[in-house]
């Protein structure tokens, strides 16, 4: 056999195990582990959960789901009132304690230290970094109303606050060797994310530094998970969601609960997952007519916005 045919069917066997390791993981973590594999028990980590953004959609499901497990919840948000509605609504219909801090994360890092003051003493097994924020509605980069302010707001909000919780609750978990960290990302951090530039890059910040601290701490008892989310019913993206491809907060966050222990990087949900490996296909295959794709969709939503008088660009 020649160098050159051993370096080829080298190069055949090696990209045959990848594949043949990566459809297994993909179907185990998408599949065996959520759908029939035994679940996580959420109360092994801590007596108390904390919520990010834990008013509406994503983050106040997610305290739903876990009070209903049993959990004691800490929500953070912005708006006292909301905060304190949802506290008692979850006090009251799955009789467990509950704790508001209102902190606006768009804010300096005043507000950490007032978080940490307001959590002393709790014993906090899992962590749901889920605040963020999006624009007004998708526009091009020079178009965004106000665009140094939201500039800053998207960094300090998206990006900033995920490290900065990350380094209020890790020590006590790495502590008690044991712990859950969920991180919320976008699939607009793998695809082309034209007319989103700053929600996009801040989420593929998310999803770097969530594979990363689950690497260095995984050893330590503590599971860190990114999930990688499509569209989901909330108040943000105004969808009503039902669907096979839009769930409702309430189904994405059930869903996403079964693949704690299963999957580290994963869209939480099936047809997201699919769509993701769909996307991440053919914007390797194509990725300007993936970009062509994104920004007429953006397009059409821009334009939506604009019709119902809910957004007006910038100059």
């Amino acid at each position: 056999m020649s160098c050159y045919e051993f370096v080829q069917t080298l190069s055949v066997f090696v990209i045959s195990i990848q594949l043949i390791f990566g459809v297994f993981r993909w179907i185990y973590g998408n599949v065996i582990g959520p759908k029939f594999l035994e679940p996580v028990n959420l109360r092994q980590y801590g007596s108390w959960a904390l919520v990010t953004g834990a008013t509406d959609g994503i983050g106040k499901q997610y305290a739903r789901s876990l009070a209903k497990r049993g959990l004691n919840v800490i929500l953070v948000s912005r708006t006292l009132s909301k905060l304190e509605s949802v506290a008692k609504e979850i006090s009251e219909t799955f009789n467990v304690q509950t704790q508001v801090i209102a902190v606006d994360f768009t804010s300096g890092p005043e507000i950490y230290t007032q978080i940490q003051q307001q959590i002393s003493g709790k014993d906090i097994g899992i962590l749901i970094n889920n605040v963020g924020m999006f624009y007004p509605a998708p526009d091009f980069f020079l178009n965004i109303p106000d665009r140094e302010k939201v500039i800053q707001d998207i960094i300090r909000c998206n990006v900033t606050a995920v490290p900065m919780m990350c380094n209020l609750i890790l020590p006590q978990m790495v502590q008690r060797k044991q712990g859950l960290i969920v991180n919320i990302s976008s699939l607009l951090s793998v695809f082309p994310g034209p007319l989103a530039t700053m929600y996009a890059a801040s989420k593929a910040f998310v999803s770097k530094f969530s594979n990363d601290l689950a690497a260095e701490y995984e050893s330590q008892g503590i599971t860190v998970q990114v999930l990688v989310t499509g569209e989901v019913a909330t108040n943000m993206n105004k969808q009503e969601g039902g669907t096979f491809s839009v769930p409702k907060a309430s189904q994405y966050v059930e869903s996403a609960l079964s693949y704690v222990g299963h999957a580290r990087y994963t869209s939480g949900f099936l047809p997201h997952s699919l769509l993701a490996i769909i996307g991440q296909l053919v914007t390797f295959i194509a990725p300007s007519l993936v970009e062509r794709l994104v920004t007429k969709n953006m397009l059409a939503v821009r334009e939506k916005a604009i019709k119902r008088g809910s957004y007006k660009p910038g100059k």
